[in-house]
Order: C-alpha cells, then sequence, then structure tokens
C-alpha cells in the first residue's frame, strides 16, 4: 500500500502537497460553518453534531484534569528523589555529557544569564555540560552579547561557545535553522575531536527563557543509562509557563494556566507526548537523522516524526518528571504584550504546516508500526485541526440555531438543544475547579503575591470567551487560512522581558 501512495506523490508531488495544506482549512471551515448552513438544510444533524462535541469536550475537560492530577503527582514524587544519587552508580555514568543548544535572536542578555545560572545549579556536574549558545549573524549586537555571557561563565561548564547562523539561500529564518547550525558545529567540536562519547551524550533544544530544575540533567543521565533503547529516545519534561505568572496581563495568564496544565498532564499520556518547545533527545540519533530540518518554523513536532519514520517508528518519547520553567510573553505595554502573544499562538499554530508531510509520510514510509503510527498522527491532527474550532462550537452553535432556524427552535430537540448544551458544559465547571487546585499546588510558591489576588484568579477566568476567540481560535484560524491559500508564515520573535 505505501508503494502505491508513493508512486501518487510522486507523480503529482505540487498536487498532493496543496490538497493537503488545503485540507486543515477545508475541515476547520466545514466545522465551523456547518451550524449556520447545516440549520437551513439538516437542523437534526447539527443538533446531534454539537451534543456530540459537547460530550468530546466534556471529556476532553476531565481528561485534562485527571492527566494534570496525576502527572503533577509524580513529579513531586520525581523532585523529592535524589537522582544524582541514583544516576552515579550506573555503568558508563561517569562518560555521560549533555550539550544544550540555546538559539536566540535579539534576546534580552539578562534573560538568557538567568537560564544558564539555572544549569549552572544543577547536581550533574556541570564539567560534562556544554553550551552553545546560537546566535543569528544577521543580529549587529549577537557578538557583543554572546562574549559577555561566555566571560561571565566560561569556567563554570565543560565548555560554552557562540555559533553565528547566516542568511543561508534556501533556508527558512528561524528556531530550526539556527539550531541545526549551531547542533552541526557542536558536533564537530565537541564529537569530533573527542571531547565527548557521542554514544553517552544527550543534546537538548533549549528556549532562551528556560529554567531547567536542579535534578534535570541528573534524572535525564539516570533515564538514558538504563533504558536499553537509549539511541531511539527523545525525553520531555513539562514546560509550564510559571516565570512571570503573576507579571503578564490576566488574558494572557489565562492561556498560560490551561498550556501548563495541559503540557504537564501530555507527561503520561506516552500515546500523545511529543516533544515540544524545551526536549532533550540522544545526540547519536540527531546525528543520524541529519538534525533539526532548515526549511521549517516549527521544529519540535518536526524533529521527532522525522526521527519516527527515518527509523521505521522506532522512536519513543519518555517523560521526565520535573518542571521546565518559561516565561509568557510581556512586553513594556498591555497591549503590546498581548500583540505578542497573539503572534507567538500564530507561531504556534503554524504547527498545522507539518501536517502534511506527517500525512505524506504515514502514507508512504514502510515498515512503520499501523497502529502505532496510527493514533500518534490521529492524535497530532485532532489537536491541530480542531484548535480553531472548538471555540466556535462550544461557545455559540447551540445558541445560533435558534436564529437561523426559528421553525426547528420549536421542536422538543430544538427547544433542549441550548439548556442540554449548558447542561454539559456547566458540569465542565468541575474539571476547571479541578484544575484550578492542581495548578496552584504545582506553582512555585516563591513569587511575592498576596494571597487576595491569588484567590482573585479563579475571576479572571470568567473572560475565557474573550480570551478564548482572540489569542487561541483566530490566531489558529487564520493560519490554517494561510496555508489553505498557499501562504507563508514569516517567522517573528516572541518578546519576553
Amino acid at each position: 500500500m505505501t508503494s502505491f501512495f508513493d508512486r501518487i506523490f510522486t507523480t503529482y508531488p505540487i498536487k498532493t502537497r496543496r490538497a493537503l495544506e488545503i485540507l486543515p482549512g477545508f475541515v476547520s471551515w466545514s466545522l465551523i460553518l456547518f451550524p449556520v448552513w447545516g440549520s437551513f438544510f439538516v437542523p437534526w444533524a447539527v443538533a446531534y453534531f454539537i451534543l456530540f462535541f459537547d460530550v468530546y469536550w466534556f471529556y476532553k475537560s476531565f481528561s485534562l484534569a485527571i492527566t494534570a492530577f496525576v502527572a503533577s503527582r509524580r513529579i513531586k514524587q520525581a523532585e523529592s528523589k535524589n537522582w544524582l544519587e541514583l544516576a552515579r552508580p550506573l555503568e558508563n555514568f561517569e562518560k555521560m555529557s549533555h550539550i544544550l543548544v540555546i538559539p536566540n535572536y535579539q534576546e534580552n542578555v539578562d534573560k538568557i544569564r538567568i537560564g544558564i545560572q539555572s544549569l549552572a545549579q544543577q547536581t550533574f556536574s556541570t564539567k560534562r555540560i556544554y553550551i552553545v549558545l546560537a546566535m543569528e549573524k544577521r543580529e549587529k549586537e549577537a557578538k557583543a552579547r554572546a562574549q559577555i555571557l561566555i566571560n561571565e561563565f566560561k569556567d563554570m561548564f565543560g565548555d560554552i561557545f557562540a555559533t553565528y547562523h547566516p542568511d543561508i539561500e534556501g533556508e527558512v529564518k528561524g528556531k530550526s535553522s539556527n539550531e541545526a547550525y549551531g547542533g552541526k558545529i557542536a558536533y564537530k567540536k565537541l564529537v569530533k575531536t573527542g571531547i565527548i562519547d557521542e554514544d553517552y551524550a544527550t543534546i537538548s533544544s533549549v528556549d532562551a527563557d528556560s529554567i531547567f530544575d536542579p535534578q534535570y540533567f541528573s534524572y535525564l543521565s539516570y533515564s538514558f543509562l538504563k533504558d536499553e533503547l537509549k539511541y531511539n529516545k527523545f525525553w520531555q519534561s513539562a514546560n509550564v509557563n510559571y516565570n512571570n505568572f503573576w507579571n503578564v496581563p490576566a488574558p494572557i495568564r489565562i492561556i498560560s494556566f490551561f498550556g501548563s496544565l495541559w503540557r504537564t498532564g501530555l507527561l503520561v499520556q506516552k500515546d500523545r507526548l511529543v516533544s515540544n518547545s524545551t526536549y532533550s533527545l540522544s545526540l547519536k540519533l540527531l546525528h543520524e537523522i541529519g538534525f533539526w530540518d532548515t526549511d521549517v518554523i516549527p521544529e519540535d513536532y518536526r524533529i521527532f516524526f522525522k526521527a519516527f519514520f527515518r527509523k521505521k517508528g522506532h522512536v519513543w518519547m519518555e517523560p521526565i518528571f520535573l518542571k521546565t520553567s518559561m516565561d509568557a510573553p510581556l512586553s513594556s505595554s498591555y497591549i503590546k504584550s498581548l500583540k505578542n502573544k497573539y503572534q507567538q499562538e500564530r507561531r504556534w499554530s503554524w504547527g498545522v504546516s507539518d501536517d502534511p508531510l506527517f500525512i505524506k509520510w504515514s502514507l508512504t514510509v514502510p515498515g512503520v508500526p499501523l497502529v502505532r503510527k496510527t493514533l500518534l498522527l490521529t492524535n497530532v491532527l485532532l489537536d491541530h485541526f480542531l484548535w480553531p474550532v472548538n471555540w466556535f462550537i462550544i461557545t455559540i452553535a447551540a445558541n445560533i440555531m435558534p436564529f437561523v432556524n426559528p421553525v426547528f427552535a420549536r421542536t422538543a430537540l430544538g427547544y433542549n438543544l441550548p439548556r442540554l448544551a449548558g447542561f454539559i458544559l456547566t458540569i465542565c465547571l468541575i474539571a476547571t475547579i479541578a484544575m484550578i487546585v492542581i495548578d496552584f499546588r504545582q506553582r512555585p510558591k516563591h513569587h511575592k503575591v498576596s494571597k487576595k489576588r491569588q484567590l482573585l484568579f479563579p475571576l479572571e477566568l470568567l473572560l475565557l470567551p474573550i480570551v478564548g476567540f482572540f489569542l487561541s481560535a483566530l490566531p489558529a484560524l487564520i493560519s490554517h487560512t494561510q496555508l489553505m491559500l498557499g501562504k507563508r508564515l514569516e517567522y517573528k520573535v516572541t518578546e519576553k522581558l
């Protein structure tokens, strides 16, 4: 079957690519508009569709609450263990090394410094940690900023050095091409010269604002050395937006709240866990698959699926039950901060541009276990395709029908539809309350915030219908539409003060 699809994609490369690029936007717009036009022609089908979607949202809400709770408990347990003592007795522990690639462009030096300081506080020997400051050559201040950090931390790590990624024809400007350049130079500098052993090394893609748990690399070393399939593994911690949680505007705090819980809950869902934002993988694996791609903006999902299909499905994610804290977008003014968050959501939702390639690989690469690739792909497509759809169906669909089709609204089903939908979504409040409690317990307590302000936070969630549209559904819908029309997204750095 894969050979059949391979012939189709080979014979019609442009048509198949465009068809798959149109698919996400077509699905999104079809589902969003279905309650409008469907209310005229098949109102009963629309009613059942809305109820089905509400039940699905009920399941998603409680699933998020439960998985976040289980994962947060596992994190608490992991934080209480001494991972260095667990890792030290393992064979070849003394050979373990960790490379970190920190791609950055016009980042504040102080912001990067805080992240590097968290690396200097690792329980794992910092002399076996190697930091690559992946700078962009086109940035005028790049060398000066890099030198400040190198001078400050040069005696703390095995090495800290900078790479300067030039603008190369055919590449897309952004994180992926930058860290591909930095990663390749690091490989030549550290592996080819014999400084580190490729067989006992990991490499991490690190956002500039990432603050690691002090035990992260001890935990990673333990997990790596214990794993018989270590050369086919990625590792992912819970990426949470807690660095500046109380400093950002309320709309951004709301999105960060749900995003942090979602990424926490993913740690206990191995069939859904895919590398995101800041993650680690075997250096040997990364070298084998040719490092990160240089023709894309979103790199985290792409690198995992690239490895997955290159290795015929023999690649897995392993959770690191620790938190890696990051910033939410924050600028010099309230409006600029919201604009920054909007641009970040546009960039994240542009991950849908990878879906055509994932579908192509799934259909054309032979020898990949059918069930596993189908589960992985289905979960990713559901998340991406429904991203702009959820808000419209959950928030307004049930209330549209009485206006579009007043006759159907007088039937038993039409009359009860808004009430049934409202009842189902009201029950979802129980899950939301549970999430608030889980997040409160998981959030660091060192931030100086009054109890009054913390208690008022749940009231901010009343803004969710508005925030969900402007900072989630709308940017995702524009990304889907832009891809459908064959346009491309320009990479824009998210400002984080």
